[in-house]
């Protein structure tokens, strides 16, 4: 099995669900009332999609629907059972790094580290990419102004800034 497979299998035994679900929980955990039209970027589905999964979510009693900013939306935002459930999601996506990644010294997880930054700074292509791919990101352990995804949607940004 892959890792992505490892970590995937983690998130969808915690959840009992295949799919966006846990990244939903976990995105939601670290960034509380989203919209649901923000909330379908880091889940690269499309907006009646997203609106499936947080019928879900608050069946589940995972999630509720909150007043949004404004008449138009609604802000979704974890229970209790939710926040506890996404808590298990990034521990579990943890533990499935932790064991890949075990066999490896300490200098081999930092040039690992290394050359992962390089390669996630180049397959950033946007800002809506970043979010994509940091949607499982435990996101105190890898902070916005240090994590190259991050820098990387940035440079983009200034980069298509800049042509205009």
């Amino acid at each position: 099995m892959g890792l992505t497979d490892a970590i995937s299998s983690a998130v969808e035994t915690t959840t009992g669900h295949a799919g966006a679900m846990g990244a939903a929980l976990a995105t939601l955990a670290q960034e509380p009332g989203l919209s649901i039209e923000q909330l379908r970027v880091p889940l690269g589905r499309t907006q009646s999609a997203t609106v499936r999964v947080v019928d879900q979510l608050v069946a589940e009693g995972h999630a509720e629907r909150r007043p949004g900013r404004d008449q138009r939306s609604v802000a979704v935002v974890l229970t209790p059972k939710g926040a506890e459930t996404a808590a298990r999601v990034l521990a579990n996506r943890e533990r499935a790094l932790s064991d890949a990644a075990g066999v490896l010294t300490p200098g081999e997880r930092k040039a690992l580290t290394s050359a992962l930054e390089k390669v996630l700074g180049r397959i950033t292509a946007d800002r809506a990419h970043a979010d994509q791919i940091c949607r499982l990101c435990d996101l105190a352990a890898c902070p916005q102004p240090a994590c190259p995804v991050e820098l990387a949607a940035r440079d983009r940004e200034q980069q298509f800034s800049g042509r205009s």
